[in-house]
């Protein structure tokens, strides 16, 4: 699963990393992001296109955009499956900018939040997938969600899912669905990501709330072992 994330580094920097055009889009810091906010993928469609939108697929046949709300997460082994996700495959798929993401770990009564990284702390993307939506007036709304797979060694004392961070190699194929054979894309990109490559750390419990986005949510902390116990 993947239920909150973060994005810390300024807009000139995932300019230069993912490599799109000048935008005006606001590529400010996040440090908490959490469903039902908007946030900046990158789409391919004449071009690619930085956008901002709402975490939480809404389809475009969806009758009430309350959906997106249990549609954050698309699991890997069944996109191809599910009606919301498999005609997206071909078409709508994106990039979710980021630089780490946030998972809880039980520790008896409490749970402590913990951040996982890039050990050279580089920005990624995760595998998304988006589509549009439209209300009765006309007005639209795009959306997305993150697609996880199963856990990876580090992750997996924590969680037993992960989302699907594509190494940088599968990016420019995951986003241009004119690129080649879709199945090969599928299956090459969406595995866990090698443990080796990332590292984790116990942080605040102020990511607890979506309503604290600053840098204090991705301190460091050490918890005392009296705490977890409680």
């Amino acid at each position: 699963m993947c239920g909150r994330y973060t994005q810390t580094l300024a807009g000139p920097i995932l300019l230069s990393r993912f490599r799109f055009g000048e935008t005006a889009l606001d590529l400010n810091p996040r440090y908490n992001i959490a469903p039902g906010q908007e946030a900046p993928v990158v789409v391919y469609e004449a071009a690619k296109t930085p956008a901002m939108m709402r975490w939480g697929l809404v389809p475009s046949w969806a009758k009430d955009p309350a959906i997106g709300n249990k549609m954050i997460n698309a699991r890997a082994e069944t996109i191809t499956e599910k009606p919301s996700f498999k005609r997206l495959i071909e078409r709508r798929r994106c990039l979710v900018l980021a630089d780490g993401f946030y998972e809880w770990r039980k520790e008896e009564r409490r749970k402590v939040p913990v951040r996982f990284v890039l050990k050279d702390r580089e920005p990624f993307a995760f595998a998304g997938l988006w589509d549009r939506w439209r209300n009765p007036d006309g007005a639209e709304m795009r959306t997305f969600t993150i697609i996880t797979t199963a856990a990876n060694e580090l992750m997996r004392p924590v969680h037993d899912r992960m989302p699907v961070i594509l190494a940088r190699e599968a990016e420019e194929p995951w986003l241009d669905a004119g690129s080649g054979n879709t199945a090969a894309i599928l299956s090459s990109s969406l595995k866990p990501y090698p443990a080796e490559l990332l590292e984790a750390y116990d942080v605040t419990t102020l990511v607890n709330s979506p309503k604290n986005d600053r840098p204090e949510c991705i301190a460091e902390v050490v918890y005392p072992p009296s705490w977890t116990r409680r």
